[in-house]
């Protein structure tokens, strides 16, 4: 369950409550430090998260904003933040993109037939 944090965090922030992860401090050791990546990128969307060193504290209801933010090759944030972007009020561009091949190389292809 620890692998799907990035995407539940953003769903999170389009959630009625929000969501509170903790005793995940194994997402700091990931292909990138995960809870800051994650923070850090929905930050760029204007999205409100608090860090804590096993995990973050996010608000519900948030509205998602136009941004560019960058996977940092991790596969997780690139469809993550791929999720997120169609909540967005505008274009996003996501630098990276093409780590989501990695595990699931039909992502986009998939995710834009469900538009």
């Amino acid at each position: 369950m620890i692998d799907e944090i990035p995407v539940l965090a953003v769903l999170g922030a389009a959630s009625e409550e929000g969501l509170i992860v903790k005793d995940a401090a194994e997402l700091r050791v990931k292909e990138t430090d995960r809870i800051a990546t994650v923070a850090e990128n929905l930050r760029r969307m204007g999205i409100a998260v608090t860090e804590s060193p096993d995990g973050m504290q996010i608000p519900g209801k948030q509205h998602f904003r136009a941004a560019t933010f960058d996977s940092h090759g991790d596969h997780r944030i690139a469809m993550a933040f791929a999720v997120g972007a169609l909540h967005a009020d505008g274009e996003c561009r996501i630098d990276n993109a093409e780590a989501a091949s990695v595990s699931f190389p039909e992502f986009y292809g998939l995710l834009d037939s469900a538009r």
